[in-house]
């Protein structure tokens, strides 16, 4: 282990510092204490006596993460999928959490996706208006499906609006 002086941190105590900002995943705590250059050993009973301890748990961080997302702005599963990777996460935890998400999520984001960007592009020719918002759509991560199904529901709600 390496020693910084008088006031050196255990791996623990540098565990507990990095987890009291978010919760962090069990490769990203890995990572972090080996950049403090702390032993292999050092750094896997950490990590066992962390996920011991309930603080580390990739199962609950992939799905607290999913919730996060979805309520914070909608995206697609294939994008919530890169973004858990990223993470360190395995397939199997990002499969789980994404399952547990609500099975029309992808078509309800989109939609809402497609309505907000149908009103930002409202002064467009009809076809510009239609590429740019399934332009915002794929590029999310939407499949081109799914973006055309919820671009024609934002078209038929705006007709909806006109008519009332």
């Amino acid at each position: 282990m390496k020693q910084q002086g008088p006031k050196s941190l255990s791996p623990m105590e540098y565990a507990m510092k990095y987890l009291t900002a978010k919760d962090r995943t069990v490769s990203e705590m890995q990572t972090y204490l080996d950049a403090k250059e702390f032993g292999e050993a050092d750094v896997d009973v950490t990590v066992a006596r962390l996920m011991d301890l309930g603080l580390l748990d990739d199962a609950r961080y992939a799905v607290r993460f999913v919730e996060t997302r979805l309520a914070a702005k909608p995206v697609s599963r294939r994008h919530l999928w890169e973004q858990l990777k990223g993470h360190g996460l395995s397939e199997e935890h990002i499969n789980a959490a994404l399952d547990e998400a609500d099975a029309d999520f992808e078509e309800n984001n989109a939609r809402v996706i497609a309505e907000k960007f149908f009103r930002q592009f409202h002064a467009l020719e009809p076809e510009k208006r239609r590429e740019r918002v399934l332009s915002r759509l794929l590029g999310r991560g939407f499949s081109y499906d799914v973006s055309r199904k919820a671009y024609e529901q934002a078209l038929n709600t705006e007709e909806e609006w006109s008519e009332s």
